[in-house]
């Protein structure tokens, strides 16, 4: 016998539990800690820069080409881009999860090669990156002066040059990112006028500038081949790249037939000054920049933000005066104290199990073999976590929390039963191996069905696969540690723990030395904070003095306090006594009408399927992760400074607000579209700790709601929307949902913006959308320069010439580089401000014709008010409007998108089609993938229990209780207001093994008995009694170990809710429901196989068998 090795070595057996708690233990400590393991599906961003372009020219010239050659790269899902009227475009590729982002980011780096030939020059020399998009920002580090010495161009650059390539170079940071970002720029600022009185033109600065900054390679004097004599030999220099505004300045950009000289400083003036100047980032409403910090996938998260916090202190050692950081927006704080939460409910869940045991086994002694299972099961399991590449996250965690109810309940039954046999006057080691005669069968069973139920998981692809695995290989390797734990340690420990005893002699309930030490432990550690608001808590050696206290009392009241517990024991005893009475008189009644109840079994089917089909729908709850992002929108055309005060007044009626701590704000950008727009702003709300935050006006959709309507009252001319976190980083930046209408009948941008605006007024008046929104406009004023081409040639002046110098003068030029701070910046060419604030200094702008004559540009063309989009967004190649929405809270996800999508189709021109994207899109993709997992567990049970029992119908006795698990777990998933999301759906499977684990206790011990030649139902009634016991406190170990995580709080609450919720409530109900049905499950097939064992014996042979013989004969094939 396997156990009974082990029994007689006791040692041998410790050391194998050791050996896997120890290499957990020094495993744990390699493990990453993330939220989530890696579900983010990988990106890649292509950039570029058409300086001075509009949307539309950036999407008709650079869009359109490149994103003919990415699509359809392999791996990809889907991609959207931004073309801004600032010149940027932007193309995110996202591809399957699971992709590899190395090789993704090779396929579209060679797919945009095949683009750059049809590129416009200016965009090739700008330069195209193709980079590996992380997923989202791990923390933000703002950089500013706290007296206003140092302005925003200072601290870009101070950033660029002394902070980010350190940063950059830390174990675990993938990118670097910028906002408000200001790089340094030889800006030469053309003045018309005096080009035009002296006849010059801004194509001549810039000739002059291409020809007079350029880096010389001189060579040297002597270098060989040279004769055998050479004494010498020198490298020459010479000033080739200028270096800063005053060598520009004396640039010669012509000479006259006198002979004077015009130098660039007579035509323009030069200052080293900001690449850009459309981005204005601020902390707290002072100037800042801040650098966007990204988290390399498969890194620690916890650990990568702390070397970056260390690194900023070194380097503040160096800061200029003037010049200090601040790290508010921080997501490590949320992910840190997530996890802490588990945590914490981990250790609740501890001690309830162990309160549950001690109650039940009514003994220290007993009580501490099935605790010794936890840490052995749940520290050994971080070994196997190592060894799979997994991670500490919030996922493997829940595994944790509820492998704890299930790694006790082997140990528990192992216990209970040799308990049993030493009341009955066995020794304990008698009483050992006769209990694992009888409980080895079951303990191996439900060991094989618990891992039969998580193994579907591990083939589930996609992200409901990346976050089924890690969980159920979690529990899964955990159950199989404490089956493995229940057959070596449990039986070994207790032939050395209990003690031989008369039925009915109680044993000690706590060991006295342990009730005196708790008492001391806790008086030391608990006291000063219970009476830290009294005097006496300052008296020195305060703490020794309580626990000293603490003895005193404790010895003494050793005594009273076990007689007391074994007062309680003992009526505890009696009533569940009676209650076994009551149960079993129960169920003989009950298997007297079985047919009636399985037709009320046939019934709660049928409610089990109505209940499921009815459940809303939903995927990954949202979260309060401690900020909000708003994003402003002012009327098309406004100007950044009317932005940027626009965002200040927001920021003062920010800091008003109780449980905002912080603000970090960008005018001139829309990270929720992702685009740069004068117009568009956005702010960071950061919001107090959770731990302050504890009233539900201070949540955060509670403090979006409340500042989104004060907004909309005290700033009326912008649009402002506030929305939580999304609920997985890295997809979308913000909370809710992202619909895509796409226009693929060509019908215009006009059309797009009506058809967009008609979508959200319907869905407006729908009570299920809490907010609908969008930022595309088609209709933003510009100026249409009409070219008279007939004029133009007829004067000599060339077409390419004029849009030159109009690029030049109002949209900037870039020429060359040169070198400052041991880097490369830009120079760049463009008319002074004075001469670009009206639509009248177009007609001033003077060029040359082909005679060398200055024409003005109102002899050639003229202005006219025109409209065009403010960005084009192009979603899979079609141009596309955004539609952001949130839906009202206890709306699901399911049910938002399905309402949404009905509107869509009703109402969208035949040739437009509305996509989701991001979260919304892969809920769609994943489908009804998590039920087929739970339908095939159900399938891979069955034939486990048929494997081992060798029958194919006494199986279905275990497997028919599983619906009653799902029709409980979605009860109490309604009741409380909830969905059917993701992690109910893993709950959902961790429930059927459950199930079938305690219907395989009662199965096994009635199979075994009808073995023995017992009647059917004296077997089953026997398997009750002697079952209902370790059921109820395996059960009931369970349902308590996940209530911490069902009345959770704090970070990450809504997802140990939703877990917990389906969980504790399916499990209570397939404990009763099981209690009761599994024994007439039993009863009724095993009447059907014994019936059917008759027909197949011919008649003389069963008038021939004794009675006896007959009916032991009788049992499952």
């Amino acid at each position: 016998m396997f156990s009974r090795f082990f029994i007689d070595r006791p040692i041998f057996a410790s050391v194998l539990s050791i050996v896997i708690t120890l290499a957990g233990g020094i495993a744990v400590f390699t493990l990453p800690i993330t939220q989530y393991p890696e579900i983010t599906p990988p990106t890649v961003e292509v950039s570029a820069i058409y300086p001075g372009a509009n949307a539309q020219v950036v999407a008709d010239t650079v869009a359109s080409p490149i994103e003919q050659q990415v699509n359809g790269v392999e791996g990809m899902l889907y991609m959207t881009s931004q073309c801004a009227n600032d010149g940027s475009y932007t193309l995110t590729v996202t591809f399957a999860p699971g992709s590899n982002l190395n090789i993704a980011q090779v396929l579209v780096q060679n797919r945009v090669d095949l683009a750059e030939p049809v590129l416009p020059d200016l965009v090739n020399r700008r330069g195209i990156l193709v980079k590996k998009k992380s997923p989202s920002v791990l923390m933000i580090v703002n950089l500013y002066s706290p007296d206003n010495s140092r302005d925003n161009l200072y601290l870009s650059n101070y950033a660029t040059i002394q902070l980010r390539d350190e940063l950059s170079r830390l174990p675990g940071v993938g990118d670097i990112t910028y906002l408000g970002r200001r790089d340094y720029s030889m800006r030469v600022w053309l003045d018309p006028d005096k080009l035009s009185s002296l006849g010059l033109s801004s194509s001549d600065v810039v000739h002059a500038i291409e020809q007079q900054n350029v880096q010389v390679a001189a060579g040297q004097i002597g270098q060989p081949p040279a004769p055998s004599d050479q004494v010498f030999q020198f490298t020459m220099t010479t000033v080739g790249r200028l270096a800063d505004d005053q060598q520009f300045g004396e640039i010669i950009v012509k000479t006259d037939a006198d002979g004077r000289i015009i130098r660039l400083r007579d035509v323009a003036r030069t200052e080293l000054g900001a690449l850009a100047y459309d981005q204005v980032c601020t902390l707290d409403g002072k100037p800042s920049v801040a650098l966007s910090v990204y988290q390399l996938p498969g890194s620690n998260a916890l650990e990568v933000a702390e070397s970056v916090r260390k690194k900023m202190e070194q380097l503040k050692t160096r800061f200029k005066p003037g010049v200090d950081y601040s790290i508010v927006y921080d997501t490590t704080p949320f992910i840190e104290e997530s996890v802490s939460e588990v945590f914490t409910a981990l250790r609740d869940a501890v001690i309830l199990v162990a309160i549950v045991v001690l109650i039940f086994l009514q003994g220290w002694r007993a009580a501490v073999i099935p605790l010794v299972a936890v840490p052995v099961a749940i520290v050994g399991t971080f070994a196997a976590m190592a060894a799979f590449g997994f991670s500490l996250n919030t996922l493997t965690l829940f595994g944790l929390v509820l492998a704890i109810g299930i790694v006790v309940d082997d140990a528990i039954v192992v216990v209970e039963a040799i308990e049993h046999h030493i009341e009955q006057g066995l020794s304990p080691r008698e009483a050992a191996i006769r209990a694992m005669d009888e409980v080895a069968g079951p303990v191996i069973a439900v060991g094989l069905v618990l891992s039969a139920v998580f193994l579907p998981c591990v083939f589930i692809t996609g992200i409901v696969g990346q976050f089924f695995q890690q969980f159920a290989l979690t529990i899964a390797i955990s159950t199989v540690i404490s089956a493995f734990n229940s057959l070596t340690l449990s039986p070994a420990l207790a032939v050395l723990l209990l003690k031989p005893r008369a039925h009915g002699h109680a044993p000690e309930p706590l060991p006295r030395v342990g009730i005196v030490l708790v008492a001391v432990l806790g008086a030391y550690l608990f006291g000063p904070r219970l009476l830290a608001d009294y005097p006496i808590a300052e008296t020195p050696y305060f703490k020794s003095i309580i626990a000293i206290l603490a003895l005193i009392l404790a010895v003494p009241l050793a005594g009273w306090i076990n007689r007391l517990l074994s007062l309680f024991f003992r009526g505890f005893q009696q009533v569940f006594n009676a209650l076994t009475a009551g149960y079993i008189s129960l169920v003989s009644s009950l298997l007297r009408v079985n047919l009636l109840m399985m037709l009320v079994y046939a019934g709660l089917l049928y409610a089990t399927v109505e209940v499921f089909n009815r459940a809303p729908a939903g995927f990954i709850p949202a979260q309060d992760k401690g900020y909000l992002l708003v994003n402003v929108q002012l009327p098309d055309a406004a100007s950044l400074d009317r932005t940027e005060a626009t965002l200040a007044s927001i920021h003062e009626i920010a800091k008003e607000t109780k449980g905002i701590r912080h603000t970090v704000g960008i005018a001139g950008q829309s990270l929720l579209l992702g685009a740069n727009a004068p117009n568009f702003g956005t702010f960071y709300f950061m919001l107090d700790d959770f731990e302050h935050r504890h009233e539900p006006g201070l949540m955060a959709k509670a403090l979006a709601t409340q500042l989104e309507e004060k907004l909309a009252r005290t700033i009326p001319e912008a649009r402002i929307n506030i929305l939580g976190a999304p609920a997985i980083d890295g997809l979308g930046n913000a909370g809710g949902f992202r619909l895509m209408i796409e226009d693929r009948g060509d019908n215009g941008l006009t059309a797009l913006e009506s058809q967009s605006k008609l979508l959200i007024e319907k869905a407006q008046t729908n009570p299920i959308f809490d907010r609908v929104f969008s930022s595309f406009s088609a209709n933003t004023p510009w100026l249409y320069i009409d070219v008279n081409r007939d004029a133009a040639k007829a004067m000599g002046v060339s077409i390419d010439d004029l849009f030159s110098a109009i690029q030049t003068h109002f949209g900037s030029l870039y020429v060359n580089d040169f070198n400052r701070f041991g880097r490369t910046w830009q120079v760049n060419v463009q008319a002074d401000g004075d001469f670009r604030l009206s639509p009248d200094d177009i007609k001033h702008l003077k060029i040359h014709n082909s005679h060398g004559e200055v024409v003005p540009l109102a002899a050639v063309a003229t202005t006219r008010e025109a409209s065009g989009p403010s960005m084009i967004i192009r979603h899979n190649l079609y141009p596309s409007s955004t539609v952001n929405l949130d839906s009202v809270q206890g709306a699901s996800s399911g049910e938002t998108i399905e309402t949404m999508k009905g509107i869509a189709d009703r109402e969208l021109f035949e040739n437009m089609r509305a996509e989701w994207t991001e979260l919304a899109y892969l809920q769609q993709q994943a489908g009804n993938t998590a039920i087929y997992a739970f339908l095939l567990a159900v399938v891979l049970v069955f034939l486990v229990l048929a494997a081992q029992y060798e029958s194919w119908a006494l199986p279905l006795a275990v497997i028919l209780v599983v619906p009653m698990c799902l029709l409980c777990s979605i009860l109490g998933v309604l009741l409380t207001g909830l969905d059917v999301n993701i992690f109910t759906q893993i709950g959902f499977v961790v429930l059927v093994g459950l199930a079938c684990k305690n219907a395989i206790l009662i199965v096994e011990f009635a199979r075994a008995r009808r073995a023995a030649g017992v009647p059917r139902q004296q077997a089953v009634l026997e398997a009750c009694q002697l079952r209902l016991r370790p059921i109820i406190m395996t059960s009931l170990a369970f349902i308590l170990g996940v209530v911490p995580l069902m009345i959770g709080e704090g970070a990450g609450a809504e997802m140990r809710r939703a877990l917990g919720t389906a969980v504790f409530w399916g499990m209570l109900g397939v404990t009763l429901f099981g209690i009761f049905l599994t024994p007439i499950f039993y009863e009724v097939i095993q009447w059907v196989v014994d019936w059917r064992e008759k027909r197949n014996v011919p008649a003389k042979q069963i008038s021939t068998l004794p009675a006896n013989s007959r009916s032991a004969d009788m049992h499952p094939a």
